[in-house]
């Protein structure tokens, strides 16, 4: 059978209200219709499904059975349709992201605070990832979207947007202070012992290509799992880190010492992505965008 919905719908409403009257107000109907359409839907299934009386309306042997079922499916209907209101007002929802650590700490965090502020029912759920990882979690769809640090390798499928370029410094603790009294050269910081992420990250795989430019290997003495590791790394003098100017702003006491390289450091940028094949509900849609606004 293929019966209008709309047809259930008047019916469940009757059999609520066990009067046609109450029933059409309730859906905003005239009373005319509502009695056409039950004719109708009997008509169709071959049964009566109401008893008519000056009191109202009641339900048959026939009516009673399509009534447990109709009222199942109409609740859930409903409670549906309640969800899809909710999430367009943005009252209810959750988002994923999958971010890196720099690109968390240097672009994303206000961008957070601002659309906390403007939909405070909608849950974030941030999930700190290396590049890779980040990628990965998206074309798998465990996030709805990205933002990650250059390089980023294999991103068919995806949808990219570059957010803001930027250049990490060199850094050093106390022990080699002296360091920063000076301009150095790629060559000579190879003399000291170096710290970087691990060699799973792309970031890693970036400075190993830039000291091969300029005929150098790039041997880090401390490999971290995350970018937030580097600087209390540092401090205690483990070796001479990159980080993002950013990192530095709450370093206070002269413990960090900025290193002034001959070379400039290669110059990297924090991308937007999200999947070409899925769309975003619209509780991510606007965050994506809130994002994609900051751009510098």
């Amino acid at each position: 059978m293929n019966i209008n919905y709309d047809y259930y719908r008047v019916f469940y409403y009757v059999a609520q209200y066990r009067n046609i009257t109450l029933a059409a107000n309730a859906m905003l109907y005239n009373q005319p219709n509502v009695t056409r359409t039950i004719k109708k839907l009997e008509s169709e299934l071959g049964c009566t499904l109401f008893v008519r009386s000056n009191r109202g309306v009641t339900l048959t042997p026939e009516g009673e059975k399509l009534y447990e079922h109709i009222k199942i499916a109409v609740a859930q209907i409903e409670l549906a349709e309640e969800e899809l209101s909710s999430a367009r007002s943005l009252q209810y929802g959750l988002v994923s992201i999958g971010v890196t650590e720099v690109a968390l700490r240097t672009f994303l965090l206000p961008v957070l605070n601002e659309y906390r502020k403007r939909y405070p029912s909608i849950r974030l759920n941030i999930s700190n990832f290396t590049t890779s990882q980040a990628i990965s979690s998206l074309k798998s769809g465990l996030v709805d979207i990205a933002v990650v640090t250059t390089p980023m390798g294999d991103i068919r499928g995806l949808r990219s947007r570059t957010l803001k370029t930027f250049r990490e410094l060199a850094v050093c603790g106390e022990s080699f202070a002296a360091l920063s009294e000076r301009e150095l050269s790629l060559r000579e910081l190879t003399e000291y012992p170096i710290v970087s992420l691990g060699s799973q990250a792309k970031s890693y795989e970036l400075y190993q290509n830039w000291f091969a430019e300029h005929n150098l290997s790039f041997e880090p003495v401390v490999e971290l799992a995350t970018a937030d590791q580097i600087l209390p790394v540092v401090k205690n003098n483990l070796g001479i880190g990159f980080v993002p100017e950013s990192f530095l702003e709450d370093e206070s006491g002269g413990k960090i010492y900025r290193l002034r390289l001959k070379e400039r450091t290669p110059e990297r940028s924090i991308v937007l992505l999200r999947r070409e094949d899925a769309s975003l509900s619209i509780a991510a849609n606007k965050i994506y965008e809130l994002i994609d606004a900051r751009q510098t």
